[in-house]
């Protein structure tokens, strides 16, 4: 790709301005249907919002970890399914380092790929001469609709018997895998985050060649086309953008609370809603609370990147400021978000009104597994110079 036509995250935040109607009527049907639509998914497709972490070498955008935060938030401000997809999408990009330039060539050389995936429950892969023949189903598999190509979790088994490693552990993998291989199960229903058509999706007997597979371990090298800053970060970057969702739909949140505010009158009162000190302070208290918790995983993430520019891979305190940092962009978001509520009114209990759905959406993003708040606990474990029980921020 010709450096000269590589946007920034401010080209591609510029043209979701363009989008910007197309993603707002896109809200409704996308939470009725449990998934955004085609015509959506491609024109994410063709302005290359799923490849902003692909390297340049796989005709990607090679941004860093904040660029990327930059243009989910953004999108997500708008539409909260549509930004997760997108997260989710430049989330499984980043695996791409541990598999050899060939098989990436492959996978990412394609303008058209994008990914989804879903690690858990992990699949059994058996092996077999050539690679592994994978059956299983896994939750949570946002963006499956859109997707050509899926990451995939499995543990090796011999037979019907599990391999373990050298520790005693089960072996595992990871693999992608051609969405055409694979079955979508139609049950994501859910409080909110609907739109994602984050389904379930089912394996069975499918064959992955080996070259198509990496061990389940923390990256110590990577191919060429994977060597740069970005995947010195390893799984730091993918477990991060997770958070950054939150950070949009809190902002959105704030944004259309000062537009109600404005006009609308507190019941049985002549007053509006501006008007009552209590809707003042806690107005101030969200926005101070969001853009504290933005400053601080944009800033850890900065810092990141200037360690991965020197060529280092992360401490694993470094990790835990990661996981510390994307933990609470959740956690302070749907604080912001519960603050807007209590002071809505009835605004924020109406259907017609967009102040419920993120109420829902930011609750079911605070029960994601990689930056729910019990994963302050495996961040405490390391402060205290324990063993951490999230393996993980091994990665």
């Amino acid at each position: 790709m010709d450096a000269q036509a590589i946007p920034t995250a401010s080209d591609l935040i510029a043209g979701i301005r363009e989008i910007e109607p197309l993603l707002h009527e896109e809200k409704s049907k996308a939470e009725i249907e449990c998934r955004i639509s085609d015509h959506v998914a491609d024109e994410l497709r063709r302005r290359g919002f799923y490849r902003m972490y692909r390297p340049r070498e796989r005709g990607g955008y090679g941004f860093d970890p904040v660029s990327g935060f930059r243009v989910v938030e953004e999108l997500s401000r708008i539409n909260s399914a549509v930004g997760w997809n997108v997260a989710i999408a430049n989330a499984c990009e980043c695996f791409g380092a541990y598999f050899d330039d060939a098989t990436t060539e492959k996978i990412f050389g394609p303008a058209d790929t994008v990914l989804a995936g879903g690690l858990f429950p992990p699949r059994k892969a058996v092996a077999v001469d050539g690679g592994y023949r994978v059956t299983g189903k896994s939750l949570f598999n946002s963006n499956c609709h859109a997707a050509n190509w899926l990451l995939v979790e499995a543990l090796i088994y011999d037979g019907d018997d599990q391999r373990l490693d050298d520790d005693g552990n089960p072996a595992g993998l990871f693999m992608y895998i051609p969405a055409s291989e694979a079955s979508i199960v139609d049950n994501w229903d859910t409080l909110g985050m609907r739109g994602t058509g984050s389904h379930d999706v089912e394996l069975n007997d499918v064959f992955v060649p080996e070259n198509q597979t990496a061990p389940l371990l923390p990256l110590e090298t990577a191919s060429s086309a994977y060597s740069g800053p970005m995947h010195r970060l390893t799984f730091w970057p993918p477990v991060a953008i997770n958070g950054v969702p939150a950070l949009g739909i809190a902002q959105a949140a704030i944004d259309d609370f000062i537009d109600l505010a404005a006009t609308k009158v507190h019941a049985y009162t002549t007053n509006s809603l501006r008007d009552r000190q209590t809707v003042q302070l806690r107005l101030a208290k969200a926005q101070a609370t969001l853009r504290a918790a933005r400053a601080y995983l944009y800033g850890t993430f900065n810092e990141m990147w200037e360690v991965a520019l020197g060529g280092d891979f992360l401490t694993i305190d470094q990790k835990a400021d990661c996981q510390q940092a994307a933990t609470h962009a959740i956690v302070a978001s749907a604080d912001a978000v519960k603050l807007i509520h209590s002071i809505a009114g009835t605004a924020a209990i109406r259907r017609d009104k967009p102040f419920e759905r993120y109420f829902r959406d930011i609750h079911v993003i605070t029960q994601h597994a990689f930056v729910c708040e019990s994963r302050f606990e495996a961040v405490g474990q390391v402060r205290l110079g324990l063993d951490s029980n999230w393996d993980f921020l091994y990665f």
